[in-house]
């Protein structure tokens, strides 16, 4: 049985991916509407956005579910979290969604 010092870690370490997953998800929204060639940049973030956040669910998990489970919590609360900071103060003014 885990104690909830050493859960603590695996949340952590969800809300982290979820800043590296969505914090390269807004920053490649904003690279690729002033691309010539958008496809490009979503392409390779997507490759390495899903990479980078399969090894680190796989790296903290070790075999061990219940720190799989604490650190996928993490994740969704760190994008509720990040969607929260980001959404109001990313969009152009007067525009409050994508057209």
């Amino acid at each position: 049985m885990h104690d909830l010092a050493s859960l603590l870690l695996p949340w952590l370490a969800g809300v982290a991916l979820a800043g590296f997953c969505f914090g390269g998800l807004w920053w490649t929204i904003r690279q690729a509407a002033v691309s010539p060639s958008p496809a490009r940049w979503f392409l390779a973030s997507a490759v390495l956005r899903m990479g980078g956040v399969l090894a680190g669910f796989m790296a903290v998990m070790a075999g061990d579910w219940q720190r799989g489970l604490w650190c996928l919590l993490g994740f969704v609360i760190g994008r509720q979290a990040l969607l929260r900071l980001l959404s109001r103060q990313s969009w152009p003014k007067g525009m409050s969604h994508a057209p």
